[in-house]
């Protein structure tokens, strides 16, 4: 049974501000994450996902406020992560107004996280948040690596294995996220979803380098569950309408 394509607008937040750049570097402030949330509601967004990227970095936990503000704006289901590294963090989030929690570098470090997560709280809580790039490294088969901290580090882990692995311990969902495409708008990486959706049993989620409608489609085709952008909906590239419009357009079921 076909499932039709979520369109998820990204929120990447870092002191209280959305914020995009390349590669997760030279970030430019794209605006209010109440506000942002707010408008891709009313424009037709399937869902929200908001990331506190400062989180780790700054080893602190999420922006509480920040969150419970945007859950009360936002009226589609919210998917919350960044800082998350305990059973009580989720349920603070899941308090403040989350659908879903999204964990990364925590679950790198303790994987059993991921387990005790899925335990307390089920697996449709509960999304894998992938970072992954291209590398040469011999010892990653796939030719992808897991990388840390928005890219900053490599977590010396095969993308496709850490897939496996999230699966095996009652992850919901996949979010996998292109580092070599993120924010470059110039489309996806058709080689590393494609093999990512080869193996993973659960909703996969794209994200990282939109750019145009036509990358949209492309990447639907490969059997993503949803598509996640940031960048072309903040500055005005591309509305939600306009990429729903344009995969009905090609024959892709949307929301």
């Amino acid at each position: 049974m076909s499932v039709a394509l979520r369109v998820i607008p990204c929120l990447d937040v870092s002191g209280g501000r959305v914020v995009k750049g390349v590669h997760f570097a030279n970030l430019a402030d794209a605006g209010d994450p109440v506000e942002l949330g707010r408008l891709y509601g009313s424009e037709g967004a399937d869902e929200l996902t908001f990331l506190d990227v400062s989180a780790s970095v700054e080893d602190r936990g999420t922006m509480m406020d920040v969150v419970t503000k945007t859950a009360e704006q936002v009226f589609i289901p919210l998917t919350v992560g960044g800082g998350v590294r305990s059973v009580e963090d989720v349920a603070r989030l899941l308090g403040a107004g989350a659908d879903k929690i999204s964990v990364n570098t925590a679950a790198i470090t303790r994987p059993e996280l991921l387990e005790e997560i899925s335990r307390e709280f089920g697996s449709q809580v509960l999304v894998l948040s992938v970072d992954a790039r291209r590398t040469d490294n011999p010892d990653m088969p796939s030719g992808f690596e897991v990388t840390t901290h928005g890219g900053r580090k490599s977590a010396g882990i095969d993308a496709l294995e850490w897939v496996k692995r999230g699966q095996d311990s009652g992850v919901g969902e996949i979010l996998l996220n292109s580092m070599d495409a993120d924010g470059t708008t110039k489309g996806f990486d058709l080689e590393m979803t494609s093999q990512v959706r080869d193996i993973c049993r659960v909703p996969l989620i794209a994200s990282g380098g939109a750019g145009t409608v036509q990358d949209f489609i492309e990447v639907a085709r490969i059997g993503v569950d949803a598509i996640l952008a940031a960048s072309v909906f903040h500055f005005g590239t591309l509305t939600i309408g306009q990429v729903k419009e344009g995969l009905k357009e090609a024959g892709i079921e949307v929301r």
